[in-house]
């Protein structure tokens, strides 16, 4: 039976750290690659579903002051129809990672997304923020990447918090994200006016 040698114990243990260190931080770089594309996904997904709404109810869903989605409703809430074939409902913030958007036209069972997206760091705080005031929306996350495309400072500039950072990323629907949504209806009004 062969017995390893002090110095050549010592040499495995050596090149096992060295490898154990190169190997470590690309590991966690992978990682964050990987949260950081599911918020990427996310924010994409959420805009294809707010132009499926719109496309249905000629509005984008609106944003709660909190950043949410206002586009569900209590259990017991009643959902009515008026003369015109408007929808009545009082609705509520969907809450990220729970909720789903669906069509809550009585009769209907159009589901739009079944569960919102939450931020994979959700957990520590992190979450995503909606703007939207009915004819345009705006959706933003904080990357954790900062070599990241989507990573944009003029959004870290709006000082915007996405939980507990500041959402540096975002998605819109024909308004810049590093203006306000007043801003950019102001704008357009001014367009329209000249």
């Amino acid at each position: 039976m062969n017995k390893f040698s002090k110095s050549e114990i010592v040499s495995i243990f050596i090149i096992f750290f060295v490898l154990v260190a190169i190997s470590v931080p690309n590991f966690i770089i992978s990682l964050r690659r990987a949260r950081d594309q599911v918020r990427k996904d996310d924010m994409g997904a959420l805009s294809k579903v707010f132009e499926q709404y719109l496309a249905d109810f000629q509005s984008y869903p609106m944003a709660s002051p909190d950043g949410k989605i206002l586009a569900c409703k209590k259990p017991e809430d009643i959902v009515e129809v008026d003369k015109m074939g408007k929808l009545i409902v009082n609705f509520i913030p969907c809450e990220w990672g729970r909720d789903s958007i669906a069509d809550l036209t009585p009769e209907s069972s159009k589901v739009y997304m079944p569960i919102l997206p939450r931020d994979p760091d959700y957990q520590k705080g992190a979450l995503y923020r909606y703007f939207s005031d009915g004819q345009r929306f705006q959706i933003f996350v904080s990357l954790e990447g900062k070599d990241e495309v989507e990573y944009d400072p003029k959004i870290i500039a709006r000082n915007l918090m996405c939980g507990t950072a500041i959402c540096d990323a975002g998605r819109d629907s024909g308004c810049s994200t590093d203006k306000t949504l007043e801003q950019c209806e102001i704008e357009a009004n001014q367009k329209t006016n000249k």
